[in-house]
C-alpha cells in the first residue's frame, strides 16, 4: 500500500473545510479577539441547538469540564463519587484532586461501560455522585442509572468525551443526546475526538438554570460581575481560534459519526467470525459513534497481535493498559465495593484498530487480512 495507514488522520478532514477554517482563523488574528471572541458565543449557541441541552458552558479541556462539574455540586471532602475502573484517568483524577473519594466499580465486558448493577453494589451513605463514562463512543444505559440516582439522591455527571453525537433511546421511545441526560454532562474537544479542535477544548452541558449560572462562574474565576468573586473558581475557557474550528466541524459531526459507523460495520462483518477475538457489541438503547473500534484479543495474545500489526506498518493502540485500581496515584484514596476482575481482564486484552473519517476500504482490507493471517498462521 502506497499510503501509510494512520491510527488517526486529521489532515484529510481539514482539507475538506480548509477555506472556512483558514478564513475564520485569519479573521481572529486580524481582530486580535483571541479570548472571548464572538465566535465562542456563537459556537456555544450552535452546540446547544445541536445537542438539545438548555445550557452549554465551554471551557479549556475535558478534564476541566469534569472538575468544574464536581465543584458546582458543593461536595465535601470525603464524599464518595462512583467511577468505572476501566476508563481514562481524568474521570477519577478530578475526584481525587478535589479531596473526594473515588469509588471504583467494574464494567460490562460487552460495552466497556458501567451498568446500573455495578453502581448499585457501590452505593453507601456517602455516595453523592456517579460518573458514567460513555467509553469508545456508545452511551451507558442511562435510564436505569437516572432512576437509581433519583431513588438514592445522588448526582449524575456524564463523561461524554468519547461519545458526542451518540443518541440514547429511552423505554418510551424518546431520545436524547449522550451528555444531556444527567445532572451535568462533560465533553472534550481534543483533536482526535469525533468533534475535535486544533488544540485543547471542552464543554459542560446542563438543563438546570441555577447550575448553569454556577458553572459559568466557576469557569471564570468564580465571578459573575468582573472583579466580584462569589465562589472559588478557576480559569478555564475555550479560545476563539478553537471555536472557529469547532464551528466549521459541528455541521459535519453527524456525517463524521456515520463514516465511523460504516467503517466499524465493515470491520465487524469481516472479523466477527475470527476465532481469537471478540468484536465490539452495539446495544439497542444507544447509537455507537465509534471514537474507537476496540477488539478483545483472547488467550493472552493481544501484545503478540499488536507486534505483528506493527511489523507490517499497521498501527494499533491499547486503551487502557493499566486499570485505575492499579494506578499508584489512587491506591491510598480509593474504595472498591466489588471485584474489578473485568476491568483487569479488559486492560490485558483490548486492542483498538485505526478509526477515523478518512479511513479507506483498501486500508481496512489490509488491516483485516493482517489480523486473519495472524490467527490462521
Amino acid at each position: 500500500m502506497d499510503k501509510k495507514i494512520q491510527m488517526v488522520a486529521l489532515h484529510g478532514q481539514y482539507l475538506k473545510i480548509k477555506q472556512e477554517i483558514d478564513r475564520g482563523i485569519q479573521e481572529v488574528i486580524d481582530s486580535c479577539t483571541f479570548i472571548n471572541g464572538s465566535q465562542v458565543k456563537e459556537f456555544t449557541q450552535e452546540l446547544e441547538e445541536y445537542s438539545g441541552a438548555k445550557h452549554v458552558i465551554t471551557c479549556a479541556n475535558g478534564t476541566d469540564a469534569l472538575q468544574i462539574a464536581l465543584m458546582a455540586l458543593d461536595l465535601k471532602r470525603g464524599d464518595e463519587v462512583i467511577v468505572p475502573a476501566f476508563t481514562y484517568v481524568a474521570s477519577a483524577e478530578v475526584i481525587g484532586l478535589l479531596g473526594l473519594t473515588p469509588v471504583m466499580v467494574d464494567v460490562d465486558p460487552r460495552t466497556f461501560n458501567v451498568s446500573v448493577e455495578n453502581i448499585k453494589k457501590a452505593i453507601s451513605p456517602n455516595t453523592k455522585a456517579v460518573i458514567p463514562v460513555h467509553l469508545f463512543g456508545q452511551s451507558c444505559d442511562m435510564e436505569p442509572i437516572m432512576n437509581l440516582a433519583q431513588e438514592y439522591g445522588f448526582h449524575v455527571i456524564e463523561d461524554n468525551a468519547q461519545a458526542i453525537g451518540s443518541v440514547y433511546t429511552f423505554s418510551d421511545g424518546s431520545k436524547k443526546h449522550a451528555g444531556t441526560i444527567g445532572t451535568i454532562g462533560c465533553t472534550s474537544f481534543f483533536p482526535s475526538k469525533n468533534l475535535g479542535c486544533y488544540g485543547d477544548g471542552g464543554a459542560i452541558f446542563t438543563n438546570d438554570d441555577k447550575l448553569a449560572e454556577k458553572l459559568h462562574m466557576i469557569a471564570n474565576h468564580g465571578q459573575k460581575v468582573k472583579y466580584h468573586h462569589s465562589v472559588i473558581g478557576c480559569n478555564s475557557r475555550l479560545d476563539t481560534i478553537q471555536a472557529i474550528v469547532l464551528r466549521a466541524k459541528l455541521p459535519h459531526l453527524d456525517e463524521y459519526c456515520a463514516k465511523r459507523k460504516l467503517a466499524a460495520d465493515y470491520y465487524t462483518s469481516n472479523l466477527k467470525d475470527v476465532k481469537g477475538i471478540i468484536v465490539p457489541e452495539e446495544m439497542s438503547f444507544s447509537t455507537h459513534v465509534y471514537h474507537q473500534y476496540t477488539l478483545q484479543v483472547l488467550d493472552g495474545r493481544r501484545d503478540e497481535l499488536k507486534a505483528h500489526l506493527a511489523s507490517i506498518g499497521i498501527p494499533s493502540m491499547i486503551y487502557y493498559p493499566l486499570p485505575l485500581q492499579k494506578q499508584e496515584a489512587f491506591k491510598a484514596i480509593t474504595r472498591s465495593a466489588e471485584s474489578l476482575d473485568i476491568s483487569q481482564k479488559l486492560a490485558d486484552s483490548v486492542l483498538s484498530l485505526p478509526m477515523h473519517t478518512e479511513l479507506t476500504r483498501d486500508e481496512q482490507d489490509a488491516i483485516i487480512i493482517a489480523i486473519k493471517d495472524f490467527f490462521n498462521s
